[in-house]
């Protein structure tokens, strides 16, 4: 699969991204991609990439990774909703959800009890030989 993500250069501390066009399977530091679209510096936050090439791209069906999704929402360059990067962990998510759903109790049914099913009783193992070997 095509995506559309940050390929991080510069120094240490000193962060600098290109906006690239690779193979999801290729690491994101080896360098190996099809297309620079762009760069993106956070540090001094001055940006610049190529809209016409990012949709093309896209239309081909390369997905893009969330921070540069929201960074094409923030320029224009596509429209849509920011993807939240840093939200609620699943944990807090879930147990919210359980809390609406109580339901007015309702008296419990009595259900018959049902009686333990009796096991099959197993044949007693001999442990003498059958006759017929006895006689042999």
């Amino acid at each position: 699969m095509i995506v559309i993500r940050f390929l991080r250069t510069g120094k240490k501390n000193q962060a600098f991204f290109r906006v690239v066009v690779t193979d999801k399977r290729n690491s994101a530091k080896t360098g190996r991609f099809l297309e620079i679209l762009g760069f993106y510096n956070p540090i001094t936050k001055e940006k610049k990439l190529k809209d016409e090439r990012i949709k093309y791209w896209i239309s081909k069906g390369a997905q893009t990774s969330d921070t540069v999704h929201n960074l094409l929402v923030k320029e224009g360059v596509i429209e849509g909703k920011k993807i939240p990067k840093h939200g609620k962990s699943k944990k807090k998510e879930e147990e919210p959800k359980e809390e609406p759903k109580e339901e007015p109790k309702e008296e419990p049914k009595e259900e018959p009890k049902e009686e333990p099913k009796e096991e099959p009783k197993e044949e007693p193992k001999e442990d003498e030989p059958s006759e017929e070997k006895k006689e042999s």
